[in-house]
């Protein structure tokens, strides 16, 4: 099992992150939560790290705080929540905010999110509200930083809105509602996406 990884970061095209470290390239896939707190290409990064592993591939996942991990890898047990589910989640809510809707069974903000329907919000309630353990705040282990201004953020911005699970259609209306969009980065405009998605 790969704990975590400590590197340079070479590349970062939401969901998805290069990692060099000691010449070796990782490619992890995190949370928007942890991509808005990564510093610039060329830093120094640690990565807590959730290793996949079935048949066809191995996986890499990657987050910043213990926090999120511990709630990745509890929603990955939960019946029909995949890995790719699981960062949507992560990347449209806070761990605490998770934790109060799952606490105060609200089904309307957790169907909000990418790819979460009735029924999985039911699952996720009836599943988790027992047994989510208590977190902690989740240390930093990497400094924030401005985002990296990327060639064609609202491109970029719409290739990760799909890959945490919205429709492309949807991923187009929700950028559209990003104000001064050709003056923000694709992290911003993901961000504000995923605002007005939990609107």
């Amino acid at each position: 099992m790969i704990g975590f990884l400590r590197g340079i970061l070479i590349q970062k095209h939401p969901p998805s992150l290069l990692l060099d470290v000691h010449g070796v390239g990782y490619e992890v896939d995190a949370p928007m939560s942890t991509f808005f707190s990564l510093p610039e290409i060329g830093a120094e990064v640690t990565l807590l790290t959730h290793l996949s592993v079935r048949e066809d591939a191995h996986s890499l996942y990657g987050f910043l705080t213990e926090t999120e991990r511990a709630l990745f890898r509890t929603l990955i047990k939960v019946n029909g929540i995949g890995a790719k589910l699981a960062l949507g989640i992560l990347s449209g809510l806070s761990t605490e905010e998770f934790c109060r809707c799952i606490e105060q069974q609200d089904t309307q903000r957790l169907v909000r999110l990418p790819g979460v329907g009735k029924k999985t919000a039911e699952r996720l309630i009836i599943e988790l509200r027992d047994r989510l353990p208590e977190w902690g705040g989740g240390q930093l282990l990497g400094a924030p930083s401005r985002p990296e201004v990327l060639a064609q953020p609202s491109e970029e911005a719409l290739s990760a809105l799909v890959a945490l699970g919205f429709r492309p259609q949807d991923a187009q209306t929700l950028i559209k509602t990003v104000d001064d969009l050709d003056h923000r980065s694709s992290e911003d405009i993901i961000r504000l996406a995923l605002k007005s998605a939990a609107r």
